[in-house]
């Protein structure tokens, strides 16, 4: 672990070099001068105390991440846990940006990070399918409307508390378009429902959805093979279709259509 990547810890962790100190054994001084930038090699048992320190307490901090509730108060309290630097939901999308490389793949949500499991091949099978229909509509309109399939962040809240990765999302606003992460609520969302995380799509990510602005919300559940269609800009419409239907996208008019019979072929053979 590099003194950078330690740097980025201390920081998401909310420590000060007092807490360092106490909590790896190394010298106030010596840590001061490490993270100061005053002593560009540190000693090599220095190295291996701090790297030591920050691995115990980010795999401590690690848990919290698909808590659905606040730690108790004695967690809080409890000496040397991360709980005790930074309330779990706090955080924002500077934290998120932050991360180190080999930090688990999460989405940050109303200050609280949420692990996401990596998807199933049925799962990605279906987005593949997804994508290929949706993306030669969206070419008819090229300039207009965008699509993007995760990972792709978009910082969906003004409060900067919220970063989600929508399996696959289309935002039709020409003037948002950027290299870096979509920020705004995108016209048009589709999650694939997993098992680690369909509580999380079903009500957390529904309601902020319909909060935020996004015009169209499909649900995908592959076990039942049902698409469930919520139309936020047509008094919250709810329409439920099969993998043998053909499904209209609302927000063209109808002028796109997904085909499931075709989505479900790429995957049927996985079932």
């Amino acid at each position: 672990m590099t003194i950078d990547e330690m740097k980025r810890r201390k920081t998401l962790l909310g420590l000060t070099n007092e807490m360092v100190a106490e909590g790896s054994g190394v010298p106030l001084g010596t840590v001061q001068k490490v993270f100061g930038g005053t002593t560009s090699s540190p000693r090599y048992a220095t190295i291996c105390k701090l790297e030591a320190y920050f691995s115990k307490l980010y795999r401590q901090s690690s848990s919290f991440f698909c808590s659905d509730s606040l730690p108790s108060a004695a967690a809080v309290q409890e000496p040397g846990s991360a709980y005790a630097f930074r309330r779990p939901d706090n955080y924002t999308a500077d934290d998120y940006y932050s991360l180190p490389a080999d930090c688990p793949r999460v989405e940050l949500i109303e200050g609280r990070f949420i692990e996401m499991a990596a998807p199933s091949r049925i799962h990605q099978g279906i987005l593949v399918g997804l994508g290929a229909q949706l993306i030669s509509c969206v070419d008819k309109h090229a300039g207009r409307c965008y699509l993007y399939m995760s990972p792709s962040d978009v910082e969906l809240t003004e409060d900067r508390r919220t970063v989600v990765q929508p399996d696959l999302y289309i935002h039709c606003h020409p003037e948002k378009e950027n290299p870096g992460s979509y920020k705004g609520a995108p016209d048009f969302i589709i999650e694939i429902l997993s098992p680690s995380t369909s509580s999380i799509d079903l009500l957390t990510k529904l309601n902020l959805y319909q909060k935020c602005g996004v015009r169209e919300y499909w649900i995908i559940n592959p076990p039942d093979k049902t698409v469930a269609v919520y139309l936020f800009d047509k008094e919250s419409t709810i329409l439920i279709y099969t993998f043998d239907d053909v499904v209209p996208v609302a927000i063209s008019e109808g002028e796109c259509r997904v085909d499931f019979r075709k989505v479900y072929a790429r995957v049927a053979h996985l079932y």
